[in-house]
């Protein structure tokens, strides 16, 4: 039985010298609804760091363990657990003890892992059973790590709107190259849609175009990139779908870029909270668009997201078969097959 396990703590919020390791930290006894799994990757979010400077008044727990995304192997279940058994691949939930379709709040979030529930930093962790989602058998663990945070609010951003989800003949915008941007990208290029993506630089520029993304505007050398955004959709009539996480630097041009009846996912604030040139309420009346908030995703969100990434993979090789088919190869057809 393990009852400790080396772990990186937060003794206070005073930058990155409150961080410490802890070779031996205790770890809980399981409960009823308790699972204790194996970590073999965890991965940081902006979020993360915020907590380690204190930015934004997030209160921690004393000598919090950080890190709420992570995946590993489940190792031992507490007697009332019925959807997980040892020798699971599993991926973190932020959110605990929240129904499998109910939105998370910000107050959710302050007590979730890596703030007010010890989080993913350390070499084996006990969560409550609503913390877990298993993850997508096709992917490695140091990949799976990354869906908890950044994967599942791309994914909610792009499909959290029924009849609203991106598909061939949709555009989509997403800005920069951060998690929840890098996400949003392969999520909606993989429905079919055209997505157009903001960068600062050329160097980032050429790293979105070998992912796969159509158009890319450098924001810095072209400030009015939501008219240039708008120049690559059909008759310029506007993007359909825009995933914007900077707010306040962000929301005009996205406004310039949206068409009427578009929607614009409100999924962070990198660019601040309010300036003097935010967009109201009734901006949505002049632009005829719909915006939207969201919050990480759901944890039936979550488990959609995997099987969508998971049979993602299994129509890559009917694709591959086709594309053979059609004769439309030069050489060879390679699929590239992942093993954890």
């Amino acid at each position: 039985m393990v009852s400790h396990a080396p772990a990186w703590t937060l003794t206070g919020q005073k930058r990155i010298s409150s961080l410490t390791f802890v070779e031996n930290h205790p770890l809980p006894a399981l409960k009823d609804h308790d699972v204790r799994v194996k970590i073999h990757a965890a991965s940081l979010n902006y979020r993360d760091l915020a907590i380690t400077l204190g930015h934004f008044n997030l209160s921690i727990k004393d000598n919090i363990v950080l890190a709420s995304d992570g995946a590993g192997v489940v190792e031992a279940v507490g007697s009332q657990v019925c959807n997980f058994k040892p020798g699971d691949r599993v991926c973190t939930h932020l959110t605990t003890h929240i129904a499998g379709d109910t939105p998370a709040t910000f107050a959710d979030i302050g007590a979730g892992l890596g703030q007010h529930v010890d989080g993913t930093l350390r070499g084996h962790g006990v969560y409550h059973e609503t913390s877990l989602v298993k993850m997508p058998e096709n992917l490695s663990f140091d990949e799976a790590s990354t869906l908890t945070c950044s994967g599942l609010t791309a994914w909610n951003a792009l499909f959290g709107l029924k009849g609203k989800e991106p598909r061939k003949g949709i555009v989509v915008l997403v800005q920069g190259t951060g998690g929840v941007s890098t996400a949003a990208l392969q999520f909606a290029l993989c429905s079919g849609a055209t997505v157009i993506v903001t960068t600062s630089n050329d160097a980032k520029a050429s790293r979105l175009k070998s992912l796969g993304a159509h158009h890319v505007i450098n924001y810095k050398s072209t400030p009015d990139w939501g008219t240039a955004a708008r120049s690559f959709t059909l008759g310029g009539r506007g993007v359909d779908l825009i995933v914007d996480v900077g707010g306040a630097s962000t929301l005009r041009q996205s406004l310039m870029a949206i068409r009427p009846e578009g929607i614009i996912a409100l999924a962070g604030f990198l660019g601040g909270a309010s300036s003097p040139d935010m967009p109201s309420l009734m901006d949505g009346l002049s632009y005829l668009c719909t915006s939207r908030g969201l919050l990480l995703g759901t944890r039936a969100q979550f488990h959609t997201m995997n099987q969508f990434i998971e049979n993602d993979m299994k129509s890559m090789v009917k694709e591959a078969y086709e594309y053979l088919e059609q004769q439309k190869h030069f050489s060879k057809v390679v699929v590239r097959v992942r093993s954890a």
